[in-house]
């Protein structure tokens, strides 16, 4: 199961329609990678009423795909040349992780600083590191993914 403590809250509700369905909000599913008639798989914890989901990757290596001598590990299955290769660091390479600026980290957990001066610094984020994640946007400016997205509807 997916550990509550990775969780965020996105502050995003949708209705349940009558047939059960609900819109997963289009954020949600750029930044988790999901296209239309991808299956994913729900996880539940009844005792706190907890459903998540994920995407399906199936049974086979997170990174390369293979289905040959698999072994689980943090929720994930890894192939054994996978873990080799990760254990002999090839192909690994380390993301440096910018200098938030502390007043800029303050000031984010404080009052949330304004939409500007957040639009300002995904700009520069964005143009230093063109390759990352939303979500290690997200990390760097101390907000949600969601809030990322509507940062960049600003830009």
């Amino acid at each position: 199961m997916i550990g509550e403590g990775h969780l965020k809250n996105t502050g995003m509700t949708r209705p349940l329609d009558t047939l059960g369905r609900i819109v997963i909000p289009k954020e949600l599913r750029t930044s988790m990678g999901i296209q239309a008639g991808e299956s994913l798989e729900f996880y539940l914890d009844v005792e706190t009423g907890l459903l998540s989901m994920r995407k399906y990757i199936g049974v086979c290596c997170h990174l390369c795909h293979s289905v040959q001598d698999l072994s689980y590990f943090r929720h994930s299955f890894l192939c054994k040349k996978c873990i080799q290769d990760l254990k002999g660091n090839i192909e690994v390479c380390s993301v440096p992780v910018p200098a938030v600026n502390e007043a800029v980290g303050k000031e984010n957990s404080l009052n949330r600083s304004s939409s500007q001066h957040l639009v300002e610094h995904l700009r520069r984020l964005m143009r230093e590191y063109p390759t990352a994640q939303q979500g290690e946007y997200a990390e760097w400016l101390g907000v949600s993914q969601s809030r990322i997205s509507q940062l960049k509807k600003l830009l």
